[in-house]
Parts: structure tokens; sequence; C-alpha cells
């Protein structure tokens, strides 16, 4: 019985922690051990002051930091599109199309000489794009 309680008191420790994740980024930097956040939450509980500092709002911060990251994300993408040269990215298109077929071509002298080279795209090239 004693061990039942002991396990239930674990788990709505560790739920405590779950929902105060500055706590945990706390006790990793070295600022609090586990032992002492754990005493405090037994001794004083879950609505004590103390815990203030890890409570404000943090649904409201959880959205923002996502929807920032997710902007983040987006501009970078579209300042990396901004800064390409189109010029530069066909010459990298067309290094990359012989290549994959200079490794066709010696693959298939290695696979024995019975298989027939099977071109795809009609050309010289394994992809066949269109200059604009």
């Amino acid at each position: 019985m004693a061990n039942q309680n002991a396990q239930s008191s674990i788990d709505k420790f560790k739920q405590f922690i779950k929902r105060h994740p500055k706590l945990i980024s706390e006790v990793r930097k070295g600022e609090k051990s586990w032992q002492e956040v754990y005493e405090n939450w037994v001794l004083l509980g879950e609505d004590d002051a103390i815990w203030d500092p890890y409570r404000e709002n943090e649904k409201t911060k959880e959205k923002a930091s996502g929807e920032s990251g997710k902007n983040d994300f987006i501009s970078k993408m579209v300042t990396a599109v901004k800064r390409m040269d189109a010029n530069q990215m066909n010459e990298q298109i067309d290094k990359m199309s012989q290549s994959i077929s200079s490794l066709q071509s010696l693959l298939s002298q290695f696979s024995g000489g019975s298989q027939k080279n099977e071109n795809h795209g009609g050309g010289q090239h394994p992809f066949s794009f269109r200059k604009d």
C-alpha cells in the first residue's frame, strides 16, 4: 500500500514537471537539483507562490514560439530562394545529371554486358530539364 502511494506521488510529480518545462531546464543547467524541486513540491504543494515564475502563461508562450519558429523558417526559405542564381542552379543540375549518367554507364559496364542499357529520359541525360 505504501509503495502504491509513493508511486502515485511520483506520477503526480512527473505530471507537475511536464506542466512546468522551465523547471526541467533549470535542473539541466545545474541551478537546482531534482531532490530540491521534489522536496519543495511535497512540502509546499503545487499552488505555492514559489512556482509562479514557472507558471507564466506557458501555453501562450508555446504557441507563440511555435508560430514564430514557423515564420522564421518560412522567411529563411524565402530569403534563400531570393539569393539563388538561376544560371548557377542550372549548371549545378547539369553537372549532377552528367555525374548520374556517368555512374549509370559505369554500373552497366560492371553489371554484365548482357543487360541492355535502358534510357528512360530519351536523351543523353537521365533528367530532362527545360530552360525557360
